[in-house]
């Protein structure tokens, strides 16, 4: 029994060490196929994202991280939108649409706003439960980097000028 409970332990530090490895070692994966439905109905694909440096932000109202990481937020978009920068923010399926609804407006969010109603996106993006998750992707569609938590924003706004600036 105890050589099946390592060998189980191992084979699962086997794989997040590989999953890691992925974010880590700088080697970028395709960002899944996914449709966004932003607040206006209206819908967004995975492949929209391409030829943009695009940050997919998973975040819920509840998320006290989520809710003191935004203004951060508002203020990168703002900085590099107009270079081809541009910003998705995924509301988590268990938070209500009505309460999305409403700090979208209050704030005045200026990125495009989306909900996860099914979880189908989150499941997409690699089972994000924990909020805040986010992903850089670059113009070729791919995740460069994700952060869970808050991201360290210097870092982030590095990363997006190199991106920015690769053709």
């Amino acid at each position: 029994m105890a050589g099946k409970l390592k060998y189980a332990l191992g084979a699962v530090v086997v794989a997040v060490a590989a999953a890691a490895a992925v974010f880590v070692a700088g080697g970028a994966s395709a960002a899944p196929e996914s449709t966004f439905v932003l607040l206006d109905g209206s819908k967004k694909t995975t492949a929209d994202l391409k030829g943009k440096v695009t940050l997919v932000n998973f975040w819920a109202t509840s998320c006290v991280t989520c809710v003191a990481e935004m203004p951060k937020m508002v203020a990168t978009y703002n900085k590099y939108h107009g270079q081809g920068y541009q910003h998705m923010a995924v509301a988590m399926s268990y938070d209500p649409p009505s309460y999305v609804v409403n700090y979208a407006e209050t704030r005045k969010l200026p990125f495009q706003v989306a909900i996860d109603n099914t979880g189908k996106v989150a499941k997409a993006w690699g089972e994000v439960q924990l909020t805040p998750t986010s992903y850089v992707v670059n113009k070729k569609g791919e995740i460069v980097k994700r952060y869970v938590g808050e991201p360290d924003f210097a870092e982030l706004h590095k990363l997006i000028e190199k991106l920015l600036a690769e053709t």
